[in-house]
């Protein structure tokens, strides 16, 4: 009975379904999206347990340094990483100094300890695909992967990096730079980054020659995790003091971000509840609309000795059916959806989205939404079950 019904009204079944398709592809997306981007940005440190800058905000501190957003809170003396490197309780100290880009992709000066003694995920470095690190000394770049791609950058090419941190093509720096390394893809922020020598950035014409030898940030990894060393540390220079700021740990940092945006999360999310309900009430619509040419099929059934129970349930089954349809097509959606939220993720910011993780909330919106459904059916079917026999025999004409 349901499928035969399903067959007479296709194409309200199809546009119902399609409704169904796009309420539970945008559900999903929207659930998948906010808990794999804070997994994401909060498991993201490129292998760093903390972060030393200018006194101001640890958020800003370490989406510049870490994330390669935002703008730098300030610059630091040298002395200062040579400080916190001597500290016994410090495995390495990265220094990064920034303020160039390339064609809108940041130019970072660095030294070449960040691809050899850095593990931006267990048992992983910062490997080059091709080519090798630059020297300290010359005018060479390594390019992260996500820039090589999208700029077609490869070893042997030259550039010339424009300064501050958004394209301008009117300023554009004299020197050049010859790449002799491309990364491979370690899905962190440092994939959106051109690499080159501290000394680079410092010294490059225009910046300014008082603060030549001055520092964005040093990123710090201990040599363990005694959270006692790291609290020292803190106590050190977020309290103690009033010229620095230590970011750690940078997960809970991270956090914060998400628990300013939370607000998004809430309105996404009610978003998609809506369009659920409308969806659902497609449903009961499409059906309701169609019991006035069924009340003879329905009679018939009736004389025939269908009980008014059976009736009711295959109501209610065709619109859950109607939602399972739905469902089937809503798992395209969320798929393109999240492609594209994920394309845009890494491009901006340079953390991976996956579509294909499974998600509690794939099992969890179908049975919700075929629930919904069911729910949907019942005023049609009750009209179902009240339909009267004998006036509905005769046909109408």
């Amino acid at each position: 009975m349901v499928r035969k019904s399903l067959r007479q009204h296709l194409l309200s079944t199809l546009i119902t379904a399609f409704s169904i398709a796009l309420a539970g592809g945008l559900l999903m997306s929207v659930w998948v999206v906010k808990d794999q981007s804070q997994t994401a940005f909060t498991g993201v440190n490129a292998g760093f347990d903390a972060v030393l800058g200018a006194r101001g905000s640890k958020l800003q501190l370490v989406l510049n340094t870490i994330f390669h957003l935002e703008e730098s809170p300030g610059n630091i003396p040298a002395s200062d990483y040579h400080e916190i490197r001597a500290n016994p309780a410090v495995q390495v100290a990265i220094p990064i100094a920034l303020g160039d880009n390339y064609l809108g992709y940041r130019v970072v000066g660095t030294t070449t300890n960040l691809f050899t003694d850095v593990e931006h995920t267990p048992g992983r470095r910062f490997d080059l695909a091709a080519g090798r690190v630059f020297d300290p000394g010359l005018r060479e770049a390594v390019v992260g992967s996500f820039v090589a791609t999208r700029l077609g950058m490869k070893v042997g090419d030259r550039f010339q990096p424009y300064h501050g941190l958004i394209f301008n093509p009117d300023d554009q720096h004299a020197e050049s730079y010859v790449v002799v390394g491309v990364m491979r893809p370690s899905n962190t922020p440092a994939d959106r980054v051109v690499w080159i020598p501290l000394a680079g950035v410092q010294l490059m014409a225009g910046h300014d020659p008082k603060a030549a030898s001055d520092l964005s940030g040093v990123l710090v990894k201990f040599k363990s995790t005694s959270l006692l060393t790291a609290r020292q540390l803190e106590l050190l220079y977020n309290k103690q003091g009033n010229r620095l700021t230590f970011a750690w740990p940078i997960a809970q940092i991270v956090s914060q971000l998400f628990n300013k945006i939370a607000w998004v999360d809430r309105v996404l999310a009610l978003v998609a509840y809506l369009v659920a309900l409308v969806a659902a009430g497609s449903i009961l619509v499409s059906i309701y609309n169609t019991m006035k040419e069924r009340r003879r099929d329905i009679a018939i059934l009736r004389a025939l000795g269908a009980r008014r129970g059976t009736l009711f349930a295959a109501i209610i089954l065709e619109a859950m059916a109607i939602a399972a349809l739905g469902m089937v097509f809503a798992f395209g959606v969320y798929l393109a959806i999240l492609t594209g939220v994920a394309a845009v993720v890494r491009a901006q910011t340079g953390v991976v989205l996956e579509p294909w993780v499974l998600h509690p909330v794939m099992a969890l919106a179908p049975l919700g939404m075929i629930g919904l459904a069911a729910l949907s059916g019942l005023l049609p079917a009750w009209k179902a079950y009240q339909t009267p026999v004998a006036e509905n025999l005769v046909p109408q004409s």
